[in-house]
């Protein structure tokens, strides 16, 4: 009886944890569509993933994190810019990759940049919100520096405009 509630809490729990994994798009094209159907910004990840330092650092402090991963499902689209040198890759994606790196004067890896996209014409034309690389202190004082890039500013009422009576 012990086996079967502990291979029933192993599946409860691999369940639980393939239903948090967060979806990395790394088609472009494919998550502009899916960025402009929800209405959020796409959060562009410029990595060497297997070589570069930070960029594991950062993927290991914040990025695989449960706060993280809350974040980035209310807030932002993700897109995952490799540049690796021990990785295989498609062509397509290694030249999709280094137009955007130039598109965006990408010099250095890890890169966050925040921007929301459209098509016209066949032509993507990006809006920057901003960008971050590595921060020290792990997903909280990342996401302090991410989260404003993100979030649309409440417009608060005009307020209403008063007649001054002239007096007689």
């Amino acid at each position: 009886m012990k086996k079967i509630i502990l291979v029933a809490f192993f599946f409860i729990g691999l369940s639980v944890s393939q239903a948090q994994e967060l979806k990395w798009y790394t088609d472009v094209k494919e998550a502009i569509t899916v960025s402009n159907k929800e209405k959020k910004p796409l959060m562009l990840f410029f990595t060497g993933s297997d070589w570069c330092g930070w960029c594991i650092r950062l993927q290991k402090e914040v990025l695989k994190t449960p706060e993280f991963s809350k974040w980035a499902k209310e807030s932002v689209i993700l897109v995952e810019l490799d540049y690796p040198r021990r990785t295989a890759q498609s062509d397509e994606i290694k030249k999709q990759n280094n137009e955007l790196q130039q598109a965006f004067g990408i010099q250095g890896f890890p890169t966050v940049y925040f921007a929301n996209a459209t098509v016209k014409d066949g032509k993507v034309n990006f809006e920057g919100l901003g960008s971050t690389g590595y921060v020290a202190g792990g997903p909280t004082a990342w996401l302090a520096v991410a989260d404003p890039f993100v979030k649309k500013p409440v417009l608060s009422p005009e307020p209403a405009k008063t007649k001054k009576s002239k007096k007689a």
